[in-house]
């Protein structure tokens, strides 16, 4: 009882964090529109690459047909959309832990990690998060095993995103400077996701299952499209899991080594 209270209190502060950040982004419409906008219409013109380059070859690419690079490419995008409006400042950790921005998080009653992941968010995300919307209804149709799936690998895929940034960027605590490291993370996330899992070989594909976790947020999802099994949904749940509380785990044994920058700045 305790734990789904604490999980509880977790997802009511990550709601009220989405509350005030999509109020504050509704201050600038024209600007959330605009970038919005501008994300969907960059990401669409990767479909048109794709549709000549099956149009091309025939048949399938590493295993996955053009309707299978479409499923995978619309589960990353809004992964990608879902983690950047609920938690964009993942990718900022190493430089709040440099600058002693930290310090704001540590004087909050709040969980020091949700807060400092909510703090944040990005207008163009939504052009991500709708892109993968969009890109589903023009090429699974009305499958309701594709939508089912579509909607786990969002959820699990944005956790496995945060959990990986997490980790890359809390790395400053133990050695120092981390952004480098957790920028190369973040592009080898979304590389290995857009890409058939077929043309990976040898040590990629050891990563893609283990350090860089691309097969469970996009290739898994399609595998139990096309045959599903309770097995394959407990064990996508499962490693989100494990890969989400080592992710807090590794944040929080670092943060004990955080010096404070002396920066107080009161949040609201």
């Amino acid at each position: 009882m305790g734990a789904l209270k604490d999980l509880g209190k977790t997802l009511r502060l990550i709601g009220l964090y989405f509350k005030v950040n999509l109020a504050s982004a509704m201050e600038y419409r024209g600007s959330f529109w605009l970038q919005a906008f501008g994300m969907a219409l960059s990401n669409g013109s990767f479909v048109f690459f794709w549709w000549i380059a099956f149009q091309q070859i025939g048949g399938s690419i590493g295993g996955y047909d053009f309707k299978d690079v479409m499923f995978i490419w619309a589960v990353t995008s809004s992964a990608f959309g879902a983690a950047n409006i609920f938690f964009a400042n993942m990718n900022g950790i190493t430089r709040i832990i440099i600058n002693g921005e930290l310090d704001t998080f540590l004087l909050q009653p709040k969980d020091v990690l949700i807060s400092l992941l909510c703090a944040k968010t990005s207008l163009g995300a939504w052009g991500d998060l709708g892109y993968g919307v969009i890109l589903m209804a023009l090429t699974q149709g009305p499958s309701k095993m594709a939508w089912g799936m579509f909607i786990a690998g969002v959820i699990v895929g944005g956790l496995l995103m945060t959990a990986v940034a997490v980790t890359a960027h809390s790395l400053t605590f133990y050695f120092g400077d981390a952004a480098l490291i957790g920028g190369m993370v973040q592009e080898f996330v979304l590389n290995f996701s857009l890409y058939p899992v077929g043309i990976y070989r040898g040590f990629v594909r050891v990563l893609m299952y283990t350090v860089i976790p691309a097969f469970f947020m996009v290739h898994l999802p399609l595998k139990l499209v096309r045959d599903f099994s309770w097995s394959g949904l407990i064990a996508l749940l499962g490693v989100c899991i494990v890969y989400c509380s080592f992710a807090y785990w590794f944040f929080y044994r670092g943060l004990k080594k955080y010096e404070s920058g002396n920066l107080v700045i009161t949040r609201i």
